[in-house]
């Protein structure tokens, strides 16, 4: 099969090989006046210590509400969960308000993806800093000011014992995104989630901003769940790449194995719709014809069916399982057709089985 012609070499440190963050069955399912909108269905997978997994897949496939199902920043009514999210020996899933405060900011904290409406308007920005080094740790207020100020220094803006005192209307959208990145690392979590965190950024800047993380991930040695809708945004900074779609995953692989051999019709798609520096001037963007699924009224079958141009009757009848290539058990896809054209090795979950 023709291969991806994006470069996959990557800059993170070698992860420790042993799961702190397991997400077995994972459901988040929204109670609206339509009815019943199942947004994350049945995911499951695991992270290393220093590991990077890059979530991709178009808007509302289920990738921001599968993140913030596993930090536990969900809404309190009109949600349910089921499975499980084990983060270093602590359930997640249904827990009480006291263990959540007590995980976030100290050791699992989010990057969100706009950073003018994540950040509080009328706080100055050693205000919204220090809050959570005065909560997790046992600082001062002049401590917590002067390690504020470090912090804004490591994430490389100007002067900032003076930036300190600002509010966030006065600061370039870069430097909010840099703001809520200290923020976020401000207690020096052992997990980080990054949610589009280069979405209204000009190029210049999101390449600033993701070779950031990845220096201060090298140096804290922190785990990062990248979510974006963009491969190209992966191709060189994961370990791993999980694409999601009507709220499953439906191919994960290590970001190699991914590139270089593709099995969903939906990933490769995904990357055909990604801009290249090569294409010529005004070149006509790639587009997937159709659209998402209705998640509250989901099609029987797979539910890519609809726009996939290898579509059969089995296809639009039964959802096919997520399971292992036959030549490498990382390797994991939903498809009854896959591109690379292998068999595929045991069924490894019953994920989207009952779609």
């Amino acid at each position: 099969m023709e291969k991806a012609t994006v470069s996959t070499e990557t800059f993170r440190p070698e992860a420790d090989d042993t799961p702190f963050l397991k997400v077995t069955n994972l459901s988040t399912t929204f109670h609206t006046a339509r009815g019943d909108l199942t947004a994350v269905d049945g995911v499951s997978l695991e992270l290393a210590r220093g590991e990077t997994l890059g979530i991709v897949g178009e808007s509302g496939s289920g990738k921001t509400v599968m993140s913030r199902s596993i930090m536990g920043l969900l809404p309190s009514h009109g949600v349910s969960q089921s499975g499980s999210v084990l983060f270093d020996g602590t359930e997640i899933v249904n827990a009480d308000q006291k263990t959540l405060r007590s995980l976030w900011g100290a050791k699992i904290a989010m990057v969100f993806q706009d950073p003018m409406t994540s950040l509080n308007p009328v706080l100055r920005i050693q205000r919204q800093i220090t809050e959570s080094l005065l909560l997790h740790t046992e600082m001062d207020k002049k401590e917590a000011k002067a390690t504020a100020i470090s912090l804004l220094g490591q994430v490389g803006i100007p002067s900032p014992a003076e930036r300190v005192r600002n509010y966030p209307h006065q600061l370039s959208g870069g430097m909010r995104q840099r703001v809520v990145i200290a923020i976020a690392l401000a207690c020096s979590p052992r997990l980080l989630l990054a949610d589009e965190p280069t979405t209204g950024l000009d190029v210049t800047v999101q390449a600033q901003i993701l070779d950031l993380l990845g220096s201060l991930q090298a140096e804290r040695h922190m785990a990062v769940i990248l979510v974006t809708h963009d491969l190209g945004v992966v191709a060189t900074r994961t370990d791993r790449i999980a694409v999601m779609y009507a709220g499953h995953i439906v191919e994960m692989a290590p970001t190699r194995r991914l590139f270089a051999d593709m099995a969903m019709p939906y990933t490769k798609a995904l990357l055909n719709s990604t801009p290249r520096i090569s294409d010529a001037s005004h070149t006509r963007l790639t587009a997937i014809d159709g659209r998402p699924p209705d998640l509250i009224s989901p099609p029987k079958g797979c539910a890519f069916a609809p726009r996939c141009e290898f579509a059969s009757d089995k296809c639009r009848s039964e959802a096919p399982p997520l399971v292992a290539a036959a030549d490498d058990p990382s390797h994991l896809y939903a498809c009854w057709h896959p591109l690379s054209g292998g068999s595929a090795g045991s069924i490894t979950t019953t994920q989207g089985a009952s779609s």
